[in-house]
């Protein structure tokens, strides 16, 4: 056995305020009461909330949550903050810190929620950390799930464990749950799916097993999600199959067939070419559907069916942000 011990934090996020303050009290309230923990990570955008324009200083909350996590001795993962570059792109970064308080690595979010993100500039690289005589383990945020090429590439790396900070408010999340189950079950790794809620979603956050068995899930209050997972478990079940059964990534590992899908020049995949711009819808619209054999609007044939930068008003932005999800 090979036990480790993690905590997901699904707390109340305020978009109006920091939440540090907030956060470090609950999290010295779950290193009293459960002082076995090891690893403690928070939900997606927690420390100042959906919007852009609340961020603070992102190295500046490094230098507060490296603080933390020396201070209990715990790895951490800060759930993710908008982080400015000099390029003047604003990315969402999630970083992970160790029990000495060092940044082991930090993981800029592959797929903003687009259209809905616009202003989010995607990440490109993958981050996997090493919890030394424990095992491997993965990052991803929120919409990154939704593509499953995120997880095989980390998997594909080694990684055992899905750390899964979410900000998810709307009514996708039972998708965002089955998604996640899948995911647990074709990669054969332990998943934890940590959403906030107020602004910072509507909380059922979840944690799964690698063979897509629930270990828990949250309801919409605030709640310590304290768990101890066997890391042997994953490996007992990459070697043998999920239940004796499947070995999904011995079979993808040993496949006859190539995926051209993946190549940009990939002839047979112009049908993609025709679903339109990747745009907000506009009210009312009919977009996609066909009328009596008029095709147009189903090629995507207008900007006049979704919003264009002149058209949106100046707060959609913010108030898009403030709905959440992803």
């Amino acid at each position: 056995m090979t036990p480790f011990a993690i905590a997901g934090m699904q707390l109340h996020i305020t978009a109006v305020q920091e939440n540090l303050s907030h956060m470090k009290h609950q999290l010295d309230l779950l290193m009293l009461r459960f002082p076995w923990v090891q690893m403690v990570m928070f939900s997606e955008l927690a420390p100042f909330g959906p919007l852009q324009s609340n961020a603070g200083s992102f190295e500046r909350t490094e230098e507060v949550m490296s603080g933390w996590a020396r201070h209990h001795g715990i790895w951490l993962l800060s759930g993710s903050m908008f982080e400015g570059t000099l390029d003047g792109k604003v990315y969402n970064t999630t970083s992970v810190f160790n029990p000495q308080g060092e940044v082991v690595g930090r993981h800029r979010k592959l797929f903003p929620f687009c259209p809905y993100e616009q202003d989010t500039a995607p990440g490109t690289e993958f981050l996997v950390f090493d919890v030394p005589e424990v095992g491997r383990f993965g990052v991803s945020i929120c919409y990154d799930i939704w593509f499953p090429e995120t997880t095989r590439t980390l998997t594909s790396m080694g990684a055992e464990v899905l750390l899964h900070p979410v900000l998810t408010g709307t009514l996708d999340r039972e998708v965002e749950i089955s998604i996640a189950r899948a995911t647990a079950a074709m990669f054969q790794c332990y998943v934890f799916d940590i959403n906030g809620i107020g602004a910072g979603g509507v909380g059922r956050s979840a944690v799964f097993d690698p063979s897509g068995a629930q270990i828990h899930q949250a309801a919409g209050q605030e709640e310590y999600i304290p768990l101890e997972i066997d890391l042997d478990q994953v490996r007992r079940q990459r070697e043998v199959g999920l239940k004796g059964l499947g070995q999904p990534l011995k079979s993808f590992r040993d496949r006859a067939v190539e995926f051209d899908v993946y190549r940009r020049d990939w002839t047979q995949s112009q049908y993609l070419a025709t679903l339109g711009p990747l745009e907000i819808p506009k009210r009312g619209s009919r977009a996609g559907l066909n009328r009596q054999g008029d095709t147009s609007d189903a090629q995507g044939s207008g900007a006049s069916d979704a919003l264009s930068e002149n058209d949106a008003p100046s707060t959609v932005g913010a108030t898009l942000k403030t709905v959440g999800g992803f």
